[in-house]
């Protein structure tokens, strides 16, 4: 059986316009026997440009209150007309939780959800890491700061994994910026102690695979070392915004997540991890 746990509907403003049935739909033509919608809801622009009293800057998206609305409403009221064979889970990308932490955790409360996503998306006084002009950015401290805000987020209760835990190189890659883990493997290993502690887990995101990057989101190396660690919960998704991406890379993230040492792979009901066995 085929998972997908990350991806993005019309209810994104960076997705494609496609409903969460005909997600499910292509899901099906796939395959895929568990798939969670996650759409986004950024905490830090939760209301309208006016509410921050900001001038618009031609990128950034505000008032995700109304998408997260219209998400929950929609992914409930598909659980009912799935096809066949395809379980739909209600979730959402919860971004920048620690910026909100408030707001955060009453997003996460909300009854309709099966499972959360927590994402770095943007660290306090800076843009969204893809639209940072890396010519002007000193990157491996960056990436230390990135990290130090994901152990932050990793310490609170308003997410079942953590998306995507080096997002940040997506972008670094793309302008020839090529970090190496190695110098950051201990705030890795502490971000990971938090996440085992607390019951949680961590995703393997597929789309560095068709990306500049040319990898996971997290690499093998840091899988290893989550699972080292005592690391168990694990899920995947491919972070589609559109049809054509939906399930691109899981069958090879599954293979990663066996090299890793993985025997299982997790999807969540109501915030509970439930384990799908990885064949041999």
């Amino acid at each position: 059986m085929l998972i997908d746990c990350h991806n993005h509907t019309h209810n994104s403003p960076d997705g494609e316009n496609e409903s969460v049935l005909e997600r499910c739909a292509r899901a099906a033509e796939l395959g895929i026997g568990v798939l969670a919608v996650t759409d986004h809801c950024e905490v830090n622009r939760f209301f309208s440009l006016a509410h921050y009293g900001v001038e618009p800057n031609g990128y950034d998206t505000y008032d995700f209150s109304r998408d997260f609305e219209l998400s929950m409403q929609e992914n409930t009221a598909a659980k009912a007309h799935t096809p066949a064979g395809v379980k739909l889970l209600c979730g959402i990308e919860l971004g920048q939780a620690t910026h909100e932490l408030a707001l955060a955790e009453h997003v996460y409360a909300d009854v309709r959800l099966d499972f959360v996503i927590g994402s770095m998306h943007q660290l306090p006084g800076w843009d969204d890491f893809a639209f940072l002009d890396y010519s002007k950015v000193d990157a491996a401290a960056l990436f230390h700061e990135n990290l130090q805000e994901i152990a932050r987020l990793a310490s609170t209760d308003t997410y079942d994994v953590l998306g995507h835990i080096t997002y940040a190189l997506r972008y670094m890659a793309a302008a020839g910026i090529h970090l190496e883990l190695a110098p950051y493997r201990e705030e890795l290993a502490e971000i990971f102690r938090i996440v085992i502690a607390k019951g949680k887990g961590i995703e393997i995101n597929t789309s560095g695979l068709r990306q500049a990057y040319g990898d996971t989101f997290p690499n093998l190396e840091c899988l290893k070392l989550y699972r080292d660690l005592g690391g168990e919960i694990l899920t995947i998704g491919s972070d589609a915004h559109s049809n054509l991406d939906l399930g691109k890379g899981i069958a090879q993230g599954l293979d990663i997540a066996r090299a890793a040492g993985f025997t299982n792979i997790a999807y969540f009901e109501k915030h509970e991890p439930q384990f799908l066995k990885l064949a041999d």
